[in-house]
């Protein structure tokens, strides 16, 4: 059998081209490659960081001594175990985030675009996850996975969602997971004749209402079109997905156990069995390759959405934007506990991650796990709390708390780009990579 080149593609109508997915038949120095994966997480409203007079110092999110010989404090001692597999730092910001309103912090965590001083006819712009996801769909079923705590894009500083397209603009979100099991997962039921057949038919059924949808847009008014341009993203991320996925119609999917799944968890039950379940699913994404690109909003900023309440439901009395404001003793603490939430969740993630094994190491050893914040404390937008985790095989080296006076968040993410072997010379306003022993290339 002839090899065929990794660039091979299928070509279409008008000349079209797809790029091909990668197959057996490309011989083994393309298959066996190891993966590279992203996920970024995001929670609202910063993390805790007590005020010294409260004596409560060991609850602070940031470790108290810098480099190797850091400790983990109350609020972040779940992730002890993976001391090895990550890395704390800080000092990181967005240049354009002390200008902009501090609401803004989520819309552009994953950007650092100038919302202060959008371009004309563009507010965002692109996302770190989406950059991440044009260098690797062709390697996988889906682009990027989007999710958040309450679906779709929320609105104008107080976003619902994280991702930004190539164009800026917010790529709807989706939280049920019963919904991202079928998306990801269901599509490898049936016979192959009518799968095709189903998908040929959704495709037919976008084109046709994007084609509508867009001579109806010549007809509104501005505020109209604003609403429309949204609903036309959502239509172009669809139509992008059913796409990759005619690709790979043919090919099963790995076999895998879903049993530990609870699909019926919502955002409005338990919020541990909700994270919980969320987390699998990307873990299980990630060990059947079925994306290399995961943004989760954990939660939103100001008091919005659902998962507010969710220090309520943990018997912590206050809502999660209430203690975030908290100065006195009590409410830092119940804040900082919330923070050890949190890390419980993720903890259970990278527990998920590293018991996936890929074919050189576990998927965590080839997964770039971002976490962390758009403020330090409340509307503050500088000192930002990262936490990096995974990608030893992408060179990342990890079991330290690194600070700096202050330096770039877009410097580190074209670190993040370059360990994954994406070589693009600028990120936003990224004045370079970032100078720091966590990343070796």
């Amino acid at each position: 059998m002839q090899k065929l080149h990794r660039r091979s593609v299928i070509r279409g109508l008008a000349g079209v081209s797809l790029a091909l997915p990668v197959l057996d038949a490309m011989g083994e120095e393309i298959t066996s490659q190891v993966p590279r994966r992203f996920c970024a997480m995001y929670t609202a409203n910063g993390m805790s960081l007590p005020n010294a007079d409260n004596g409560i110092s060991e609850w602070s999110w940031f470790p108290q001594v810098e480099g190797a010989q850091f400790e983990f404090g109350k609020s972040t001692e779940p992730l002890s175990p993976f001391r090895e597999h990550l890395s704390f730092l800080g000092g990181l910001h967005h240049s354009s985030g002390v200008k902009a309103d501090p609401h803004l912090c989520s819309d552009m965590w994953l950007t650092g675009a100038p919302l202060h001083n959008p371009r004309p006819g563009m507010f965002n712009s692109v996302a770190l996850d989406q950059v991440v996801a044009q260098h690797t769909k062709q390697f996988c079923r889906q682009p990027s996975l989007v999710l958040s705590i309450d679906a779709g894009v929320g609105f104008l500083s107080r976003t619902g969602t994280i991702s930004y397209n190539l164009q800026g603009k917010p790529i709807p979100a989706e939280n049920n997971p019963r919904r991202v099991f079928d998306r990801l997962f269901r599509g490898d039921t049936g016979s192959a004749q009518s799968r095709k057949a189903e998908l040929q038919n959704r495709l037919r059924l976008v084109d046709a209402v994007l084609e509508g949808t867009r001579n109806l847009n010549r007809q509104l008014s501005q505020s109209d079109r604003d609403r429309m341009d949204q609903y036309l993203t959502s239509l172009d991320e669809i139509e992008s997905r059913l796409t990759a996925s005619e690709k790979w119609i043919d090919i099963p999917l790995k076999p895998q156990d879903y049993s530990h799944l609870n699909l019926d968890a919502t955002n409005e039950g338990e919020p541990h069995e909700y994270y919980r379940n969320m987390f699998d699913l990307i873990a299980l994404a990630f060990d059947a390759d079925i994306t290399r690109s995961v943004s989760f909003m954990l939660n939103r900023e100001d008091g919005m959405g659902i998962s507010d309440t969710f220090p309520i439901k943990l018997g912590l009395n206050r809502t999660h934007h209430n203690l975030s404001h908290a100065t006195d003793r009590d409410g830092q603490l119940a804040f900082a506990r919330y923070d050890l939430f949190l890390s419980e969740q993720l903890a259970g993630f990278l527990k998920r991650l590293q018991q996936y094994q890929d074919v050189q190491g576990s998927v965590l050893d080839n997964t770039i796990v971002l976490f962390g914040s758009g403020c330090s404390t409340t509307h503050n937008p500088t000192n930002l709390p990262t936490l990096l985790a995974g990608g030893r095989n992408m060179g990342l080296k990890h079991g330290t708390f690194w600070r700096t006076k202050e330096a770039l968040m877009t410097n580190m993410f074209l670190s993040i780009l370059h360990s994954m072997g994406i070589h693009q010379e600028s990120f936003g306003d990224s004045t370079g990579t970032l100078s720091s022993p966590v990343f070796s290339v």
